[in-house]
């Protein structure tokens, strides 16, 4: 019984990575800094993965912004738009040019689109194709990091995202020709990636295809075997671990078995149902199983009793030999360290396991199903039952009130009191908009200055009343500032906010807070979940004051901005002793009731957020349908009881919308904001053959590139979405909030897109 990892955190514990990268693109420190960060984190890491005597560690796992984008410059899939760039650059400058554009030195190039990484809060750079793409092998990270990683006294396993799934995650950038053909010009450059592992001496490589967990067509199901029998019989000495994660293999299933494999990987906590099946499934044959029974994606405690069921069940199915122990996927998804909390609750802090926790749990497994009745299996396997059954009882979980008041919902909750076409009317006297009315999504710069002032108040260095004086100018002077240029709605700009997610979990029951459960969001981009760990209310006012405060000082309508259910639920690490729709629901009351707040303190426009509602949806259509239905009425639940003259902003960005677009129109936000600039409007087809009914802003520029958009590009991006939607109907606006841009640029932008209004108005008038 072997145990190995999928991946491991790359960031570093203290965000080592993030400040690194950001000095590199500032200019304040060289390639070999950069080079020298980024050593110590995957030696640090490689050494803990061994501490914890793991059998496989993964290299080629580690990324300085994305590992999809680290494979296209592997295989030479650079777009055109990138080549001269590429001919002048070096390829680290190359690299960060396709993940974040690159706007000077004559060059105005956009970067790669941007979207989730399946359903989770992580994004990945798009690979773009064309019909007569070629690829070629670039570049020496993987193979130098294997060879580092054998230095340094472990048994690398090399990682490596799998042909199929890294055309499937594609897109076309050119019509008549589908990705998937692309399959005969890759496999020559990805052999010569396999056969290279092999000559440094690698014994084992994981593939990973997490595309097997979606609805494939027959066409793709069968490169599959394609693929591997190639691979099989150009490198039959090299043992390929199949990996898929983030839920079962489905339909996929009995070709998965058949394919010339010595491992599959098992996901066996968002489908534990599959073991089961391939059990009993008449083309087992030879292959071991990894069971992937550590959660990857959240922070409990694993159950001990429950996954040595799993490993006995499968150990009297097929011996031992042949049963491998891993996380469920990567662990890019968690936090590093449980030791680095000294401030957490220490009741609560029993029940989580971090990264590195979780490398232990797989350690612990292994003795106890190896070894049962020797007295450190048995005194883990009760100190593991003493935490679950705590959690289990704990007072801290559950309250009645919230409970009762779940139970209590009627239909009319989830509905506002009329529809839209008599709420848009009221809502246009009121407000008295021009064409095209601007808007931006919520938060301006988080200066450093602005993080040192919050960091400053929480340790208690200033007080109360300066620090509220102090945001309250942020405030004035950010309202300001856009009533100068011009804008039509106004936002405060979301001072007082460290996290989007994280400022409302901090006032509501039912949240804890690490001080570094960081994970990777995009890039540079790290968040810090809050834990959901038991029932969710609202004690007080969260946006009221400050909302309150710049409407105040505005003649202009301002947005008052909260965070929707659904995007608090899906980047928390929630609770898993209760369905996530009920926890969804308990998280709208709370949000609806701060919602009826705002209207009574005089906020005529209330955003809610939900970035995230796409990303929650299940991998498989067949469960669809059940999600869209309590996700959907959470928002609803969460954006009614309220007048009609109150107008109910929602923002999503980096979503596919075609295939769910009615239930979007089901949500009933009079205004929706959406992610498209990156995609030049190509998200706007769904819109093509459904005519929806409410407002809408599409994004008209990228805010999370640096560069700035010029007036034409955002008229010819508008002049798209007229062709989709009617003009009376079109918002404009950036893609998504400005937190993560600097001052300069977010001027420069709004500047522009403001005048692009302007001229657009007259083009229409």
């Amino acid at each position: 019984m072997l145990t190995h990892n999928l991946g491991y955190p790359r960031i570093g514990s203290q965000r080592e990575l993030k400040k690194a990268c950001e000095q590199f693109w500032a200019g304040k420190i060289p390639t070999e800094e950069l080079e020298k960060v980024s050593n110590s984190l995957k030696a640090n890491n490689w050494e803990v993965q061994k501490a914890a005597g793991l059998d496989l560690i993964p290299v080629n796992d580690f990324s300085y912004y994305d590992q999809v984008l680290d494979l296209s410059m592997l295989v030479g899939a650079i777009p055109e738009r990138f080549q001269k760039l590429a001919s002048e650059k070096s390829p680290l400058d190359l690299y960060f040019a396709m993940a974040r554009g690159y706007q000077k030195e004559g060059f105005d190039l956009k970067p790669l689109e941007m979207t989730k990484w399946f359903e989770t809060n992580y994004h990945y750079l798009v690979p773009e194709f064309k019909e007569d793409q070629t690829f070629t092998l670039q570049g020496h990270k993987p193979f130098e990091e294997f060879t580092a990683a054998k230095k340094s006294g472990v048994s690398p396993k090399p990682v490596l995202l799998g042909p199929i799934s890294y055309l499937l995650l594609g897109k076309e950038k050119e019509a008549g020709f589908s990705r998937i053909d692309l399959l005969d010009q890759l496999l020559p450059t990805y052999t010569a990636i396999l056969k290279k592992f092999r000559e440094l001496g690698a014994e084992w490589v994981q593939i990973d295809e997490p595309c097997l967990s979606l609805d494939l067509s027959d066409q793709v199901e069968e490169k599959y075997q394609q693929v591997y029998d190639h691979f099989n019989a150009e490198l039959p000495e090299l043992k390929v671990i199949l990996a898929n994660y983030f839920d079962c293999f489905g339909d996929n299933l009995d070709r998965a078995l058949r394919l010339p494999v010595e491992v599959l990987h098992l996901d066996l906590v968002r489908c534990p149902s599959q073991l089961d099946d391939i059990l009993s499934h008449q083309s087992l044959a030879n292959q071991t199983l990894s069971l992937g029974l550590v959660d990857g994606r959240n922070i409990w405690k694993n159950r001990y009793r429950k996954s040595l069921s799993m490993i006995e069940t499968t150990i009297q199915q097929i011996g031992k030999e042949r049963v491998w122990l891993a996380p469920s996927c990567s662990l890019l998804h968690c936090p590093y360290d449980l030791d680095d909390e000294q401030r957490l609750d220490p009741e609560i802090k029993g029940w989580l396991a971090f990264a590195k926790q979780k490398i232990g749990e797989l350690k612990d497994l292994k003795m106890i199903a190896l070894t049962p009745y020797a007295t450190n299996s048995r005194q883990k396997l009760q100190e593991n039952d003493e935490y679950i059954n705590s959690r289990a009882s704990s007072t801290k979980i559950h309250n009645q009130k919230v409970k009762a008041a779940i139970w209590a919902l009627k239909e009319e909750d989830y509905k506002r009191s009329s529809a839209f076409s008599t709420r848009q009317k009221i809502q246009k006297e009121r407000f008295i908009l021009p064409l095209y009315p601007t808007t931006t999504i919520g938060s301006f710069p988080q200066t450093k200055e602005l993080r040192l002032l919050r960091s400053r108040f929480k340790k208690g260095e200033i007080s109360q009343a300066a620090y509220t004086g102090k945001i309250e100018k942020a405030i004035a002077e950010a309202l300001k500032w856009q009533e100068e240029i011009g804008l039509d709605v106004l936002v405060h700009g979301e001072f007082e906010r460290n996290d989007m997610v994280e400022y409302f979990g901090e006032l509501l029951n039912g949240f804890a807070f690490t001080q570094n459960g960081w994970v990777q969001s995009y890039g540079s981009r790290c968040v810090k979940p809050p834990i959901i760990y038991g029932d969710v209310s609202r004690p007080n006012d969260m946006t009221v004051k400050w909302s309150k405060f710049a409407q105040d000082h505005s003649a202009k309508p301002v947005k008052g901005m909260l965070t929707g259910p659904i995007t608090i639920l899906q980047w928390s690490f929630i609770r898993d002793d209760q369905p996530r729709s009920q926890t969804a629901n308990q998280i709208a009351l709370s949000i609806r009731e701060e919602v009826k707040s705002l209207e009574k303190a005089g906020i005529r426009i209330i955003q809610i957020d939900e970035p995230a509602f796409r990303e929650g949806l299940p991998l498989r259509q067949k469960d669809w349908a059940n999600y869209l239905d309590w996700a959907v009425k959470a928002f609803r639940l969460s954006s009614s009881g309220i007048q009609d003259q109150t107008q109910i902003h929602t923002h999503m960005c980096y979503s596919e919308f075609n295939d769910i677009i009615t239930h979007i129109a089901n949500m009933d936000a009079d205004v929706i904001t959406i992610e498209t600039s990156r995609s030049e409007m190509e998200l706007l087809a769904a819109f093509q053959d459904f005519k929806y009914p409410n407002e809408i802003g599409p994004g008209v520029y990228d805010i999370h590139s640096p560069r700035i958009p010029k007036q034409k590009e955002i008229i010819d991006l508008i002049a798209k979405a007229k062709s989709f939607i009617p003009k009376e109907n079109i918002w404009i606006n950036p893609d998504c909030g400005l937190k993560t841009r600097q001052w300069e640029e977010t001027k420069a932008a709004l500047s522009n897109m403001v005048e692009a209004a302007r001229l657009l108005r007259k083009l229409d008038s």
